[in-house]
């Protein structure tokens, strides 16, 4: 073997184990971490059909943090490079590349592993949820404060539904999303510069308890997809109008083992309930004038039956659930956001500690 080859392949293996060994460091972390956040806030709650907003998701005038913007390439991702054969960008233009948002808060200090709130079809809630932060993150009530995540807004890849884009991002039964937020998105974002000159020793904790995501309608289900097929990564999950019912592409390889996609979790298939529990704490909601098809029979695009079922599932496994069910409002209505964001917050981040 020429010598240059040898040492690349040397190299290559040194690497590797370098990567296994800040696994298996990490792995033991999440696996020595613990805490107890109790049961206050679990269960399924109704609301409306009068809101209001939360005065903790209003600017109060309180210190605030660095927002930060930048785009990524779709070509340039080895995950989602806008070019898979179950889309159809004639139809469903794909985008060249998605905006990434970033709100680091004033309580955050450069150099501490940050916890982090991912949030999909970004900017989406950012707003919302930065005066959240801005608000709790100093909050001397210790059943009202957050800690000094930063956020992560993350713009899809265009379009909806099946043989889209966003829709392959979002709607598919794998770990491929989960994937391309922690190698990609999370690598793009620590070196980012402008976010370097700013938070020149910044970093994103790798315990798993550390790491929340949050997404509406079909970003919901990649919220709990998320967590569900990597728990290692991911396991705060919040999910509004969540659709878990059947919007995976029929072309996607997944379907041989989920041909119901997200319907799976509630379905006969019963995904929740046959499946080994995972260490997930999981928020879900569903609008009374939720999305469903025009078609009374076709019940896999409920999206009502399927979010009361999902909450029923996570309830009889005994998971860490909060439900809502929102009077008077439609899909992903901002009342809800308004009326509900902060509490949400607070009750996915409950028992966290660094």
């Amino acid at each position: 073997m020429p010598c240059s080859l040898s040492l690349k392949v040397s190299g290559l293996r040194a690497m590797s184990l370098v990567l296994l060994g800040l696994l298996t460091t990490a792995s033991a972390a999440a696996d020595t971490y613990t805490e107890s956040p109790g049961s206050a806030g679990n269960g399924s709650f109704t609301i409306g059909p009068n809101y209001s907003i939360d005065p903790d998701l209003t600017d109060k005038g309180n210190p605030k943090g660095k927002s930060f913007e930048f785009t990524m390439r779709l070509a340039d991702s080895k995950i989602f490079r806008g070019d898979d054969t179950t889309l159809e960008p004639d139809k469903k233009p794909v985008h060249i590349e998605r905006k990434i948002f970033v709100y680091i808060p004033a309580a955050y200090k450069d150099g501490t592993k940050a916890p982090v709130l991912v949030t999909h079809d970004g900017p989406s809630q950012l707003n919302l949820v930065r005066n959240a932060l801005d608000n709790l993150t100093i909050s001397t009530n210790p059943d009202r404060k957050l800690p000094a995540f930063i956020v992560i807004a993350v713009e899809n890849g265009g379009n909806d539904g099946k043989n889209s884009e966003r829709g392959l991002e979002y709607d598919t039964m794998s770990d491929r999303f989960a994937r391309f937020i922690n190698d990609e998105v999370f690598t793009a974002v620590l070196n980012d510069p402008k976010i370097k000159q700013a938070y020149p020793h910044m970093a994103i904790t790798s315990n798993p308890w550390g790491r929340a995501t949050m997404g509406c309608s079909s970003g919901g289900a990649a919220a709990l997809t998320m967590g569900w097929f990597r728990p290692d990564l991911f396991r705060r999950i919040i999910a509004y109008s969540g659709t878990f019912v059947d919007q995976q592409d029929d072309d996607a390889p997944e379907e041989a083992k989920f041909p119901f996609g997200a319907w799976e979790y509630h379905s006969s298939m019963k995904l929740i309930l046959n499946s080994e529990k995972k260490p997930l704490r999981i928020f879900t909601h569903v609008s009374e004038n939720d999305l469903r098809s025009k078609d009374p029979e076709n019940t896999q695009h409920n999206w009502i039956m399927a979010g009361k079922r999902t909450d029923a599932a996570l309830e009889e496994k005994g998971y860490n659930h909060r439900f809502v069910f929102s009077l008077a409002t439609g899909h992903c209505d901002g009342k809800v956001f308004e009326q509900t964001l902060a509490d949400t917050l607070v009750w996915v981040w409950r028992g966290y500690h660094e």
